[in-house]
C-alpha cells in the first residue's frame, strides 16, 4: 500500500472519534439509589460545561427524596472518557437541613453515555465516611432529536429525547400542549417550545427551549408564544421575578420610570450563554427597548453591572462579569448610545439573587447613575 495512503487513513482512524463525539454539557435530571437500601432516592441535577482547556466543570444538586429541606449542592470537574466521562466531586457550595448527625457521601462518578437516548447511566465510589461506599445514577437529556427545520403548513411529528417528557408553549407552564417524546403539530411559524421531564423533578429543576423553524414562508420569522417579558420588557426591582407586575403599556411609561432608578434594577432575560459573555437572542428585545429608553432620555447615564452563577473559579468569574458587562456596553454603543453614558463593571459570583446553582444568577444589572 502507498504510505502516503496508509498515513491518510491512519489520521482519518486517530480522528474519527474525537470528531463524532457529542458534547456531553447542557442539564441533565435523574436519581441515584443505593444498591444496598432499597428505600432510598435521591434525585439530581447535572449541569455541565465545557472549559476552554476541554474540560467538563458544573454542579451537581442532590436532595434527600422527594423534598428539598434536605438537599447539597456540589462542584464537580471531569473529563470525557471514550465511553462518557467520569466526575470528581470538589467543594461544596450549599447545603440544607445539615445536622450534626448527617453527611452527604463525596468521591468520584464515572458515566456510560447513550447517544440515542441522551442518557448517562453509571457509579459513584464514595470515600469511606460512615456508610458512603456506592451509589448507582440515571440522567436523562432534552434534546431535539428530529430536524430543527420543518416544512411551513405540514403536518410534522416533533421528537425528542428525555424521560416523562412535558411539552408547554409558555416559560411559566401555563400552557401545557402535550407529554412524551413526540409531538405531532403543524407549524406556520417559527416556535419555541418550552420542555420538562417529570423524572425524579427538583425545584432545580429546568425547563428546555427546543426552538423549531419553518421554510417556505415569505414573511419574517417570530417566535410563538414568547413570554411577556421579551415582547414589552421592562427593568423589575432587584430580586422580584420578571413576569410579575403588569407591564409598560408604552414606551413613554418605561422611560419615564428608568432615571428614577437609582437602585439595580435586573434585565428581565437570562442573558447569555453559560461560561461566556456571548448574548443570546432572547435579549436583544429588551436591550433595544433600554437604548430607546437611553436615546429617549440624553441626560441619563446607567451603570451596567455584570453577574455570574457561582460555578467554576472566583477569579474567573469575576473576569466573565466584566466581559459580560463590557458586552452589553458594546451592543448599546452600536445602537446609538454615547459610550461615556455607559459605566460597566462585574461582580463576579458575590452577589447572587437564588441559591445555586441558578440561572437566573447570570444576569445583568442596570441603574441610573449621577
Amino acid at each position: 500500500m502507498n504510505c502516503k495512503l496508509l498515513l491518510l487513513l491512519l489520521l482519518l482512524l486517530t480522528t474519527a472519534p474525537a470528531a463524532r463525539a457529542q458534547s456531553l454539557t447542557g442539564s441533565w435530571q435523574g436519581v441515584e439509589t443505593d444498591p444496598g437500601e432499597r428505600r432510598g432516592y435521591w434525585p439530581a441535577e447535572l449541569r455541565l460545561q465545557q472549559s476552554k482547556s476541554g474540560s467538563l466543570l458544573g454542579v451537581l444538586y442532590q436532595q434527600d427524596g422527594d423534598g428539598a429541606e434536605v438537599s447539597v449542592t456540589f462542584q464537580v470537574r471531569g473529563q470525557r472518557t471514550a465511553g462518557g466521562l467520569r466526575l470528581e466531586h470538589g467543594r461544596k457550595l450549599q447545603e440544607t437541613g445539615q445536622s450534626p448527625f448527617s453527611y452527604w457521601c463525596s468521591g468520584s462518578l464515572v458515566l456510560t453515555y447513550d447517544a440515542a437516548q441522551e442518557k448517562l447511566t453509571g457509579r459513584a465510589a464514595y470515600q469511606p465516611v460512615g456508610d458512603c461506599d456506592i451509589g448507582n445514577f440515571t440522567f436523562y437529556r432534552v434534546k431535539l432529536k428530529s430536524a430543527a427545520t420543518v416544512p411551513a403548513g405540514a403536518e410534522t411529528t416533533l421528537r425528542v429525547s428525555g424521560r416523562n417528557v412535558l411539552w408547554y408553549a409558555d416559560a411559566d407552564a401555563q400552557q401545557p400542549l402535550a407529554s412524551g417524546n413526540s409531538f405531532r403539530t403543524r407549524l406556520t411559524q417559527t416556535t419555541t417550545f418550552y420542555l420538562a421531564q417529570g423524572y425524579y423533578p427538583t425545584p432545580q429543576s429546568t425547563r428546555v427551549l427546543i426552538t423549531v423553524r419553518v421554510a417556505g414562508r415569505a414573511t419574517p420569522v417570530v417566535v410563538r408564544p414568547a413570554p411577556p417579558e421579551l415582547l414589552e420588557p421592562r427593568l423589575v426591582p432587584l430580586r422580584q421575578p420578571a413576569a410579575a407586575g403588569p407591564l409598560p403599556a408604552a414606551l413613554a411609561q418605561a422611560a419615564a420610570e428608568l432615571p428614577l432608578a437609582a437602585t439595580p434594577t435586573v434585565l428581565p432575560t437570562v442573558l447569555f450563554r453559560l461560561g461566556t459573555s456571548r448574548l443570546l437572542p432572547e435579549a436583544f428585545p429588551a436591550l433595544n427597548q433600554l437604548a430607546t429608553t437611553l436615546r429617549t432620555n440624553p441626560e441619563l447615564r446607567i451603570e451596567v453591572a455584570g453577574h455570574t452563577d457561582r460555578i467554576g473559579e472566583p477569579g474567573k468569574n469575576q473576569q466573565l462579569s466584566e466581559q459580560r458587562a463590557a458586552a452589553v456596553q458594546k451592543y448599546l454603543i452600536r445602537a446609538g448610545v454615547a459610550a461615556g453614558r455607559i459605566r460597566p463593571i462585574g461582580y463576579g459570583d458575590t452577589r447572587p439573587l437564588y441559591p445555586a446553582p441558578d440561572k437566573r444568577n447570570r444576569r445583568v444589572e442596570v441603574r441610573a447613575v449621577e
